[in-house]
């Protein structure tokens, strides 16, 4: 065979191989099963920052009063967060709820503004008028950065009436291509 043949055949098996690997589903991406996702510590490592916040408010708080739980934001930019923070705020809320307190869910009231895509964000003047008005007796508020190898984030429970922090708890996350792919675009 001569040397153009050669190196024809070689370039015409490359283009077959490269065509039937982006015809074929993508073999490269793990198969995630149900043991996988249940087994995955993204959910008991947000459960046991809410589970800190609830031992130092032991006897601070009445269950029977409402709480707020507002939407995880980029410490860099507060009217600013991602996938990541506001399923951070869903879990420890959820936490909160499971604990026997009572959580308003902010996305179905309607006197409440709700930036497009941003969640309930919560900054800090509107802590008070907000509580005031849902007769919330605290607000479980936080903040994330994002670094080269994890994504820090900061949680307090604060006293809406004095901006008195309550409760704190600090705790990062592995940067890894799930957290990555929920921090992509922050909004």
């Amino acid at each position: 065979m001569r040397k153009p043949a050669i190196l024809a055949a070689a370039l015409a098996a490359a283009v077959l191989v490269t065509a039937g690997c982006a015809t074929e589903p993508v073999a490269s991406r793990k198969d995630i099963s149900f043991d996988a996702a249940a087994a995955n510590p993204l959910i008991p490592s947000n459960y046991a920052a809410a589970d800190s916040l609830l031992a130092q408010l032991r006897g601070q708080l009445a269950p029977t009063q409402a709480l707020i739980a507002a939407t995880v934001v980029n410490i860099d930019a507060l009217e600013q967060s991602s996938t990541l923070g506001r399923l951070i705020s869903e879990q420890v809320s959820a936490r909160f709820t499971l604990a026997g307190y009572r959580m308003i869910e902010m996305k179905f009231r309607n006197n409440v503004y709700m930036a497009r895509d941003q969640g309930e964000l919560m900054l800090t003047r509107e802590i008070r008028d907000l509580a005031s008005t849902h007769d919330a007796q605290a607000v479980v508020v936080g903040t994330y950065a994002q670094s080269s190898e994890m994504v820090f984030v900061n949680l307090k429970v604060i006293q809406p009436e004095t901006n008195v922090v309550l409760a704190v708890h600090d705790y990062a996350l592995p940067l890894d291509p799930m957290t990555r792919s929920m921090l992509r675009g922050h909004r």
